[in-house]
């Protein structure tokens, strides 16, 4: 496997031994739930499929399940960023046995540059277990990221399903669609790969969990990205609104022209504008402001 040296699972002690020995009781307040199941961390390592990119970012590795699988499936070089000091010593022991495939990084993904962090790999992927209360944020700085086509080539993120079903809803979703579908799926490729039952992770969340990948498009919808969060956020601010009401605050008073440079009929409502309206939003808004 172009030289990777093999890593084999068996030769580390179970994940359950790993954390009662290092006192590591999940922690609510940083959002974390443990996955012991070898077989379901194997299936998410092999969906990221590790060993086709140079570089994989782990955000949130707590003990360590899913890096070992990583590893086990043939990434060639993973950066783990953990904010939770407590759980270093267990990450050190795999390390040890990765062959230098495994560098830890202590800190908050949400203050880390990763960009500066991965450097010049490429392609770089970013595949994790996201704590849930910081997931969101995590996944919106990423896609609003620039330039654009970004320093990863993929994402394969684990959420809440809830999370999981906004980030790939369209207009025919209502229910679910909104400024987080409109701003993911303007500039990636989105789908759900599999659910995971809260049994799986220990404590059990109370919600089940999806994976989903998310793929950068080598050329979004031409808008400017800013102008695109600040109009998503005006128009499901007010979702109950027609768009003449919600747009009020972002043209000055005059709804009625910027959608008219939109092409966007002024009584329709949020949920019933795909991304390319949501692009032509942007622009139009583009052209009465500069």
């Amino acid at each position: 496997m172009n030289g990777v040296v093999d890593f084999s699972l068996e030769s580390l002690p179970p994940l359950r031994e790993v954390v009662a020995r290092h006192g590591l009781a999940a922690k609510k307040s940083l959002g974390q739930n443990f996955l012991f199941d070898l077989n379901l961390t194997r299936r998410i390592a092999r969906a990221a499929s590790p060993a086709t990119a140079e570089l994989i970012v782990e955000i949130g590795p707590g003990p360590g399940g899913l890096t070992r699988a990583l590893l086990a499936e043939g990434a060639r070089k993973i950066i783990a960023i953990e904010r939770d000091e407590r759980c270093l010593s267990a990450l050190a022991e795999i390390a040890e046995r990765a062959d230098g495939r495994l560098q830890v990084v202590e800190g908050d993904a949400l203050d880390i540059d990763l960009r500066a962090l991965a450097g010049a790999a490429r392609p770089a992927r970013i595949c994790a277990n996201l704590p849930y209360n910081v997931a969101t944020a995590l996944l919106t700085r990423w896609i609003e990221t620039d330039p654009w086509p970004p320093w990863f080539d993929r994402l394969v993120l684990m959420f809440q399903r809830e999370v999981a079903e906004r980030i790939v809803a369209t207009p025919l979703q209502r229910a679910a669609y909104g400024r987080l579908a409109v701003l993911c799926n303007w500039r990636c490729e989105t789908r759900i790969l599999f659910d995971i039952s809260p049994a799986a992770f220990t404590p059990p969340p109370k919600v089940t969990s999806s994976l989903v990948e998310l793929v950068p498009r080598a050329a979004p919808l031409p808008c400017d990205g800013k102008l695109l969060s600040e109009a998503t956020q005006a128009a499901f601010g007010q979702r109950r609104k027609m768009l003449r009401q919600s747009m009020k605050s972002l043209a000055a008073g005059d709804a009625a022209d910027l959608l008219a440079r939109a092409g966007l009929d002024p009584t329709s409502r949020a949920e019933e504008i795909d991304i390319a309206g949501f692009a032509a939003l942007a622009r139009a808004l583009a052209e009465i402001r500069f």
